[in-house]
């Protein structure tokens, strides 16, 4: 935390009019001049992105003056100034929570993507989410998009033991600080990028860097409520979303969420 501090403070005076440096306009938040400095600072100052700063966009919108908490500061990508309950009063549970977050989203960016592909190609017949993996029960086996020459899975052990063994080494080299292993000294973990995660420079400018934020964090917030609503409409309709969206479109006024949620429909086989 206090290397951190310092961090900001080093952002801050390298732009101090003393230097000969043209003065920050008012309510603009500090530039960082590297990516390492952004990724490495825990209060996440972004330059001069709207989308940061006390004048960034709020929940209430022009009513929001008095219900956003004063740690709030639009220091983070995402900060709308909404905590009722809280939760990120302490600044080491604020960056704890917001790595979480930022994780779960990209795994239910992933997870929506999933639960919609099989189910909207012909080539694994329309098979909705939720029963697509037992396939791997019957007698020819599951074949990943159904095709058989890329992964032709017959055994659950099998894919068990994979994605455990897998996952674990992922998920233990990128807690053991496995950016830095990469010439990405400096950066953290939960935004490693360098030459290993950004091959392509998409975040080299500072500002790009936190408008990508910003749209990574908005999409899994989607993402997580998309991946709920997918749970229950399994279980109220029995069906994926792909065929619950066509139903709708097909008859919006007889097919929604009002007529279904009373209701449950699905009977496990």
């Amino acid at each position: 935390m206090a290397q951190s501090l310092k961090n900001v403070v080093v952002v801050t005076s390298a732009t101090s009019p003393a230097q000969g440096l043209p003065p920050r306009k008012a309510g603009v938040v500090p530039r960082a001049s590297t990516r390492s400095l952004l990724g490495s600072t825990i209060s996440g100052y972004q330059g001069e992105s709207k989308w940061y700063g006390p004048d960034r966009p709020k929940w209430l919108g022009p009513f929001s003056d008095k219900a956003v908490p004063k740690y709030l500061k639009g220091e983070f990508a995402g900060d709308y100034g909404w905590d009722s309950a809280g939760l990120s009063a302490d600044p080491e549970t604020f960056a704890a929570y917001r790595n979480t977050e930022v994780i779960h989203g990209r795994w239910a960016m992933l997870g929506a993507l999933g639960c919609v592909v099989p189910e909207a190609l012909d080539a694994t017949n329309h098979v909705p989410w939720f029963k697509a993996g037992a396939q791997i029960y019957s007698e020819g086996g599951l074949d990943y998009l159904g095709n058989s020459n890329l992964i032709h899975a017959q055994s659950i052990v099998a894919v068990l033991v994979t994605q455990v063994i897998t996952m674990g080494l992922i998920e233990s080299y990128r807690e053991s600080g496995g950016p830095a292993k990469m010439g990405c000294q400096g950066l953290d973990k939960t935004y490693p990028g360098g030459p290993g995660f950004d091959p392509l420079g998409l975040a080299d400018d500072p500002d790009t860097f936190a408008e990508l934020k910003v749209k990574e964090i908005k999409n899994g917030r989607l993402a997580m409520f998309s991946m709920f609503g997918f749970y229950f409409q399994a279980i109220v309709t029995g069906k994926g979303p792909v065929q619950n969206w066509q139903e709708h479109v097909a008859d919006p006024n007889h097919v929604h969420g009002l007529t279904e949620i009373f209701t449950t429909k699905f009977t496990p086989n």
